[in-house]
């Protein structure tokens, strides 16, 4: 969650902005020395370890490691960061550009598959071969657009594409009375039907 008025991290403090961060494991598939050789005001922030750590450290002097941060230490520095960097090329999906967004923060990233499906053709993120570029323009996207495509992402809205995409791997012979539509779970609360048994009641 965005935390508006909150003092930033101690790591953080005297650091200049803004604050361009990248979490993830430091391996070479990440493609994090993309994202390190960037030609960025403030402060380039990493979160996380792996064995490409040592070398990455080399790159760029001004860059923070923070190390491998969880629970509400790794949500402080979201929420205190300006932009998300994904530099990588090969996730298929890439679930801390959620949490960036869940956090206010935009997201900066390569028009590849993961940023595409998450931020693509939205207001919360932009896509650019030039990833330098992609993150100095993402700095002007207003926090709570990101916040907003992040509530899409619920839960519900999850099991209603889960239950969707059995009902069509399943359709032929499926008595209409009983598909799935979405929004069933809302309509039966603490429940998680069977598209198959429940889904003409509500």
């Amino acid at each position: 969650r965005p935390r508006d008025g909150e003092a930033a991290p101690d790591a953080l403090a005297g650091l200049p902005r803004p604050f361009f961060l990248f979490v993830g494991r430091l391996a070479v598939e990440k493609n994090v020395e993309a994202f390190l050789r960037l030609d960025l005001p403030g402060t380039k922030l990493v979160v996380g370890d792996g064995p490409d750590r040592a070398r990455l450290a080399g790159i760029d002097p001004g860059a923070r490691f923070l190390g491998t941060l969880t629970g509400e230490a790794l949500a402080r520095v979201y929420a205190a960061s300006d932009v998300f960097v994904f530099p990588s090329l090969t996730d298929t999906f890439g679930i801390v550009l959620l949490e960036a967004l869940a956090s206010g923060l935009p997201v900066a990233a390569y028009p590849v598959t993961g940023p595409l499906d998450v931020v693509g053709g939205t207001s919360a993120g932009i896509l650019d071969r030039d990833l330098g570029a992609a993150a100095r323009a993402a700095l002007a996207i207003p926090r709570a657009a990101c916040r907003a495509e992040a509530l899409r992402y619920t839960w519900e809205a999850s099991a209603d594409q889960f239950y969707g995409n059995i009902e069509i791997a399943h359709a032929d012979g499926l008595p209409a009375q009983r598909r799935w539509r979405p929004g069933l779970l809302r309509a039966l609360p603490g429940e998680a039907p069977s598209p198959l048994s429940r889904a003409g009641e509500g």
